[in-house]
């Protein structure tokens, strides 16, 4: 039988070595709609795709881009094979998250920094990997966010692991969107290029016609326009940008 004997209960390990409930976290997680983000100079580009499951569906009411602080946002990538679970594990995870920041800044009054934010959600997603009667979160997190160090990008998945990244990619089409953004990534990028770049790379395996309705992107910037805010973009503006890449 292998792990598969293994697959119900979490806190055990498989003779391989693997928790398979997380196993099978990751797998959900890999099947969803693309999300990616990009670090670029001068702020952070996050960018993710927004199919409705109905026409019926008001698309105002599905926002897969937060804001955890006034500088901080983040994206999740939910998987198809447990799609009417995994948003509400998202909106856990946002609650804890804000409420960790609120608990800083009451105590030092100055805001989170990024990387302790996302150590604290991530230990949140590690401790869901060993307590008994729980489940690992269903979702993977990038976490997009401006402070004193700069522009900074980190992906969290299900297990609590986390890595910080110039530019990373999650879903169904992670392995072709991670080579595009390899080929296109620079350095010295500048944010109107990153979303530029973001938008060629959804549209990479996007099925149907992309616009400013099925898609969402949220920028964090250092100039006047963004005042190191998340600032998440409307259709119409993102019909703007779609305009100038096509």
């Amino acid at each position: 039988m292998g792990d598969s004997q293994y697959s119900f209960s979490l806190t055990t390990f498989s003779p391989t070595g693997k928790l398979v409930q997380i196993e099978h976290a990751l797998t959900a997680v890999g099947s969803g709609q693309t999300s990616l983000g990009i670090k670029a100079a001068n702020g952070v580009v996050i960018a993710t795709e927004k199919k409705l499951p109905s026409i019926l569906v008001d698309e105002s009411s599905v926002q897969k881009i937060q804001n955890l602080t006034p500088n901080i946002g983040v994206v999740y990538r939910l998987g198809i094979l447990a799609a009417h679970g995994m948003g509400p594990d998202f909106r856990v995870l946002v609650r804890k998250s804000r409420k960790q920041t609120e608990q800083y800044h009451r105590l030092y009054k100055e805001p989170i920094p990024v990387t302790q934010l996302v150590r604290e959600t991530a230990a949140v997603m590690q401790e869901f990997t060993q307590s008994g009667g729980v489940r690992p979160f269903g979702v993977s997190l990038l976490v997009a966010g401006f402070d004193d160090k700069g522009p900074q990008l980190y992906q969290v998945d299900p297990s609590g692991s986390y890595f910080s990244w110039k530019a990373s990619a999650m879903g169904k089409n992670v392995s072709n969107a991670k080579t595009f953004l390899e080929k296109r990534y620079t350095d010295d990028m500048e944010l109107d290029d990153a979303v530029h770049t973001a938008i060629l790379t959804l549209k990479e395996g996007f099925e149907g016609q992309i616009s400013g309705k099925n898609i969402e992107i949220g920028i964090i910037g250092a100039d006047k326009q963004f005042r190191h805010a998340l600032l998440v973009l409307t259709p119409a503006e993102i019909d703007d940008y779609l305009a100038e890449v096509e």
